[in-house]
């Protein structure tokens, strides 16, 4: 890899997984975040404890396209996929996946948006809604919907201007 002249940081190589370094300090290419940045990020906005994660590496491929895989593996890796994809960083709002909410939303405690069965079937076939309860932050929520007595995560929507955006995939959409 070259290194960049201005920070003297490696460039990215998309075409493969490098681990996230451990701490800001400890970054070797230009642009990645850490997986100290990663952790508090979700504690910071999501209240899930950095403990959470404590089985799992982080991953980087493409720019700034973080995956989270529950184990250990060699770095760099020239391979398709290793875990899931969880979060978007190189852009000026970091986004969670679906998939990482899906898996991950029932430890959050914060930024959690509790939806009633008609807008939890709205957000879940993709469609825009007016919220204007919500009092907290706005910005990336985890929608969530209670079933069988348990709160959970439906996705991950943008919230301004009170009104929820389904980030729901299309592809991933349904009418219940």
């Amino acid at each position: 890899m070259a290194d960049d002249t201005d920070s003297g940081l490696e460039r990215n190589d998309g075409q493969r997984f490098d681990r996230l370094p451990p701490t800001p300090d400890e970054r070797t290419v230009e642009g990645r975040v850490s997986r100290e940045e990663v952790l508090d990020y979700f504690a910071d906005r999501f209240g899930i404890p950095p403990e959470t994660f404590d089985d799992h590496t982080f991953w980087e491929k493409g720019a700034g396209k973080i995956w989270i895989y529950g184990g250990e593996a060699p770095t760099p890796l020239e391979i398709e996929a290793i875990g899931m994809t969880c979060l978007r960083t190189r852009q000026e709002h970091w986004k969670p996946t679906t998939d990482f909410v899906q898996r991950f939303g029932d430890h959050a405690t914060d930024c959690v948006i509790d939806l009633d069965r008609e807008e939890a079937q709205a957000f879940a076939a993709g469609e825009d809604q007016a919220l204007e309860r919500w009092e907290g932050d706005w910005g990336y929520l985890i929608a969530a919907h209670e079933v069988a007595g348990e709160l959970e995560a439906l996705g991950i929507g943008l919230y301004v201007h009170g009104e929820l955006r389904s980030m729901v995939p299309k592809g991933r959409q349904r009418e219940l």
